[in-house]
Protein backbone atom coordinates (compact mmCIF):
# COMPACT_ATOMS: atom_id res chain seq x y z
CA UNK A 1 0.00 0.00 0.00
CA UNK A 2 3.11 2.18 0.87
CA UNK A 3 4.30 1.80 -2.58
CA UNK A 4 1.02 2.70 -4.10
CA UNK A 5 0.90 6.16 -2.37
CA UNK A 6 5.07 6.54 -3.08
CA UNK A 7 3.75 6.26 -6.43
CA UNK A 8 0.94 8.87 -7.03
CA UNK A 9 3.09 11.13 -4.88
CA UNK A 10 5.66 10.79 -7.51
CA UNK A 11 3.58 11.21 -10.84
CA UNK A 12 2.00 14.23 -9.09
CA UNK A 13 5.42 15.74 -8.53
CA UNK A 14 6.25 14.36 -12.00
CA UNK A 15 3.49 16.49 -13.51
CA UNK A 16 4.22 19.46 -11.72
CA UNK A 17 7.68 19.46 -12.50
CA UNK A 18 6.63 19.06 -16.18
CA UNK A 19 4.05 21.90 -16.00
CA UNK A 20 6.53 24.45 -14.21
CA UNK A 21 9.36 23.69 -17.50
CA UNK A 22 6.56 23.61 -20.04
CA UNK A 23 5.62 27.39 -18.40
CA UNK A 24 9.07 28.48 -18.30
CA UNK A 25 9.77 27.38 -22.05
CA UNK A 26 6.33 28.85 -23.37
CA UNK A 27 6.93 31.97 -21.71
CA UNK A 28 7.80 34.72 -24.46
CA UNK A 29 11.11 36.79 -23.40
CA UNK A 30 10.96 39.26 -25.97
CA UNK A 31 8.27 41.73 -26.24
CA UNK A 32 9.09 44.25 -28.89
CA UNK A 33 6.93 46.32 -30.49
CA UNK A 34 6.71 44.77 -34.03
CA UNK A 35 6.19 41.04 -32.66
CA UNK A 36 2.61 41.65 -31.91
CA UNK A 37 2.12 43.37 -35.02
CA UNK A 38 0.53 42.07 -38.41
CA UNK A 39 2.89 40.86 -41.00
CA UNK A 40 1.84 41.24 -44.49
CA UNK A 41 4.68 40.39 -47.00
CA UNK A 42 6.54 43.81 -45.72
CA UNK A 43 3.34 46.13 -46.54
CA UNK A 44 1.55 47.71 -44.08
CA UNK A 45 -1.83 45.92 -43.68
CA UNK A 46 -4.76 46.70 -45.46
CA UNK A 47 -8.01 47.05 -42.89
CA UNK A 48 -7.84 44.93 -40.08
CA UNK A 49 -5.81 41.77 -40.09
CA UNK A 50 -7.16 39.95 -37.12
CA UNK A 51 -9.88 37.82 -38.90
CA UNK A 52 -12.96 37.54 -36.17
CA UNK A 53 -13.52 34.11 -34.28
CA UNK A 54 -17.19 31.89 -35.36
CA UNK A 55 -17.91 31.32 -31.44
CA UNK A 56 -20.99 29.29 -33.00
CA UNK A 57 -18.87 27.08 -35.52
CA UNK A 58 -16.61 27.23 -32.23
CA UNK A 59 -19.36 25.66 -29.95
CA UNK A 60 -20.66 23.09 -33.11
CA UNK A 61 -16.89 21.82 -33.08
CA UNK A 62 -17.29 21.24 -29.35
CA UNK A 63 -20.57 19.55 -29.60
CA UNK A 64 -19.25 17.02 -32.41
CA UNK A 65 -16.24 16.15 -29.88
CA UNK A 66 -18.22 15.34 -27.19
CA UNK A 67 -21.32 13.40 -29.54
CA UNK A 68 -18.00 11.45 -30.68
CA UNK A 69 -16.77 10.40 -27.38
CA UNK A 70 -20.29 9.36 -26.52
CA UNK A 71 -20.35 7.20 -29.64
CA UNK A 72 -17.23 5.94 -29.25
CA UNK A 73 -18.77 4.50 -25.91
CA UNK A 74 -21.08 2.66 -27.24
CA UNK A 75 -18.57 0.72 -29.28
CA UNK A 76 -18.07 -1.75 -26.48
CA UNK A 77 -21.78 -2.12 -26.19
CA UNK A 78 -22.29 -2.86 -29.93
CA UNK A 79 -19.63 -5.79 -29.29
CA UNK A 80 -21.53 -7.48 -26.62
CA UNK A 81 -25.08 -7.04 -27.49
CA UNK A 82 -25.86 -10.41 -29.01
CA UNK A 83 -23.42 -12.29 -26.50
CA UNK A 84 -24.54 -13.76 -23.41
CA UNK A 85 -22.14 -11.20 -21.35
CA UNK A 86 -24.82 -8.60 -21.25
CA UNK A 87 -27.94 -9.03 -18.31
CA UNK A 88 -30.99 -7.31 -18.78
CA UNK A 89 -29.51 -4.63 -16.48
CA UNK A 90 -27.10 -4.15 -19.10
CA UNK A 91 -29.74 -3.17 -22.07
CA UNK A 92 -31.57 -1.14 -19.69
CA UNK A 93 -28.20 0.76 -19.31
CA UNK A 94 -27.42 0.88 -22.77
CA UNK A 95 -30.71 2.06 -23.44
CA UNK A 96 -30.71 4.83 -21.31
CA UNK A 97 -27.84 6.08 -22.70
CA UNK A 98 -28.91 6.31 -25.86
CA UNK A 99 -32.11 7.96 -24.98
CA UNK A 100 -29.95 10.41 -23.12
CA UNK A 101 -27.53 11.17 -26.22
CA UNK A 102 -30.43 11.95 -28.51
CA UNK A 103 -32.30 13.85 -26.07
CA UNK A 104 -28.81 15.68 -25.85
CA UNK A 105 -28.89 16.00 -29.90
CA UNK A 106 -32.76 16.75 -29.92
CA UNK A 107 -31.63 19.92 -26.98
CA UNK A 108 -28.90 20.73 -28.96
CA UNK A 109 -31.23 21.08 -32.46
CA UNK A 110 -33.85 22.95 -30.85
CA UNK A 111 -31.57 25.95 -29.62
CA UNK A 112 -29.54 26.34 -32.63
CA UNK A 113 -26.69 24.96 -31.79
CA UNK A 114 -26.03 22.71 -34.46
CA UNK A 115 -26.34 25.83 -37.19
CA UNK A 116 -23.27 27.55 -37.47
CA UNK A 117 -24.79 29.75 -40.44
CA UNK A 118 -26.66 32.98 -38.92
Amino acid sequence: MEKVVVSIWLACLMGLILLMVGLFLGMSFYGGREKPSPFECGFDPIGSSRVPFSLRFFLLAVIFVVFDVEIVLLFPAVMVVGSSWMWIGSYFALLMFLVLLFMGVVHEWHEGSLEWEA
